[in-house]
C-alpha cells in the first residue's frame, strides 16, 4: 500500500524566485521558471545536498555541523502573506522581501500541511516538505528598508504564517502558472504529541 496520499488540493504557483549566490541580504530576484536538481535550484544561493547547521538545529547538532539540506527552497502561501500583510498594516509585502523561493495559491493553512508532505508537478518534479518555516528578523529587516517603522511587526504577524522549507526528491521545472498536486503521508497524527511537546 501506498505510504503517500494524493489528495484534492493542488496549489497553483503564482510567483518564483532566487536567492543570488553572492551577498549579504535574503532578497530574492524574481523568475518566470526553475531549474531543479537534486541540491535544488539551479544557481540558487540554498542550493546544496548538505549545508551547514544553524540555530534551528542547535538541540540535535552543534552549530556549522554539515548536516543534509532540507531547506533548499522557502515556499510561501499568496493568502497567508496577505494575512500577513494586514496584520502588519502594510499597503505590500514583496515576496522579494521574504527571500521566497515561491508563492503557492490554493492551499488553505498552507504552513501547517504534514511534515514529509510532497507537493508535485505536471513533470514529476516533486518538493518534499520538511516543516514550517518559522518567522525570523532577516525579512523584517528587508521589510524595514522598504517601509520603515513595519520592520518590527513582522515575526509576530508572520507567526504560524511563514510558510514551508521544501527540499527536491524528483529533479524536474517549476513554472509560474504551473499547478502543484498536494500528497500527504498516509498515517495518523502521533497519539504521544502533545505529551512529547511539553517537555
Amino acid at each position: 500500500m501506498p505510504a503517500l496520499k494524493p489528495t484534492e488540493f493542488v496549489a497553483e504557483i503564482v510567483w518564483l524566485g532566487q536567492v543570488p549566490e553572492e551577498g549579504e541580504d535574503i532578497r530574492s530576484g524574481e523568475a518566470g521558471s526553475l531549474t531543479l536538481d537534486f541540491a535544488g535550484p539551479a544557481g540558487e544561493r540554498h542550493s546544496s545536498r548538505t549545508r551547514p547547521s544553524c540555530s534551528r538545529v542547535t538541540s540535535q547538532h552543534p552549530r556549522g555541523t554539515e548536516i543534509a539540506n532540507v531547506r533548499q527552497l522557502s515556499i510561501v502561501s499568496a493568502e497567508e502573506v496577505e494575512a500577513i500583510r494586514a496584520q502588519m498594516g502594510l499597503e505590500t509585502i514583496r515576496p522579494e522581501w521574504l527571500g521566497a523561493s515561491m508563492i503557492l495559491s490554493g492551499i488553505p493553512d498552507f504552513s501547517h500541511v504534514p511534515p514529509s508532505s510532497r507537493l508535485q508537478g505536471p513533470d514529476g518534479a516533486t518538493l518534499i516538505v520538511d516543516m514550517e518555516n518559522r518567522p525570523c528578523n532577516l525579512p523584517a529587516r528587508e521589510i524595514e528598508q522598504e517601509a520603515p517603522g513595519f520592520g518590527k511587526r513582522f515575526k509576530a504577524a508572520a507567526a504560524g504564517r511563514r510558510g514551508v522549507t521544501a527540499w527536491v526528491e524528483r529533479p524536474g521545472r517549476l513554472v509560474v502558472g504551473q499547478a502543484l498536486r498536494l500528497h500527504i503521508p498516509d498515517q495518523p497524527v502521533w497519539t504521544e504529541l502533545e505529551a512529547a511537546r511539553r517537555h
